[in-house]
């Protein structure tokens, strides 16, 4: 039995690792985040993460703890997720300057046939940006692999006021959900007991 994460995201191991849970494969899903016409954000993340557990699930031995999620930021009621190049990062980082926008992101954990999908919501406080700021975050780097062209656990802290609610739910992984979650499927990795991989 192993856990099994379906995401390649470096920041999403890091916050596993810093669960306890140390030990885990990492399998991605293989398929293409495609938007769902006529979802909400919410709803648009719990699908996904869905999708991606049952794909990986395929892909994986009876008894494998998969864990899957999906994060996108929201403002307006537009969905941004991962900017495609530089000119959309730019565009995405002049639409946030200023302005309140909500990061989802969609968990989904599955073992067994008993899947588990919840979403966790946090509020992020921009600043007003100058196109110069802009334009050199764009030029770090950093904003081309995040959803909404930020990464807050990064160079993107500088374009923060605040946050409300789960600050690693920003970064990309809801943990204290994510716990309460696998205490359901028996996983919980505050009991002592720990997870095997292959």
């Amino acid at each position: 039995m192993a856990v099994v994460l379906a995401s390649q995201s470096p920041r999403r191991r890091a916050l596993l690792e810093q669960m306890g849970l140390t030990q885990f494969v990492v399998r991605p899903a293989l398929g293409e985040e495609v938007a769902v016409p006529g979802l909400s954000p919410a709803q648009l993340v719990e699908e996904l993460s869905r999708r991606k557990a049952e794909e990986v699930a395929g892909r994986s031995q009876p008894g494998d703890l998969i864990i899957a999620a999906d994060t996108v930021v929201a403002v307006d009621g537009r969905v941004l997720g991962k900017p495609r190049d530089k000119t959309q990062a730019q565009a995405m980082l002049e639409l946030l300057s200023g302005r309140v926008n909500t990061v989802y992101t969609g968990v989904t954990v599955r073992r067994d046939g008993t899947s588990l999908t919840e979403h966790e919501a946090t509020r992020v406080h921009f600043r007003p940006l100058s196109r110069e700021e802009i334009a050199a975050y764009v030029d770090s780097g950093e904003p081309m692999d995040k959803a909404g062209a930020y990464g807050i656990q990064g160079l993107g802290a500088l374009l923060v006021e605040g946050i409300e609610g789960d600050y690693f739910n920003v970064v990309g992984l809801p943990v204290c959900r994510l716990g309460q979650m696998l205490a359901r499927l028996g996983s919980y990795p505050l009991s002592g007991e720990k997870e095997q991989s292959r």
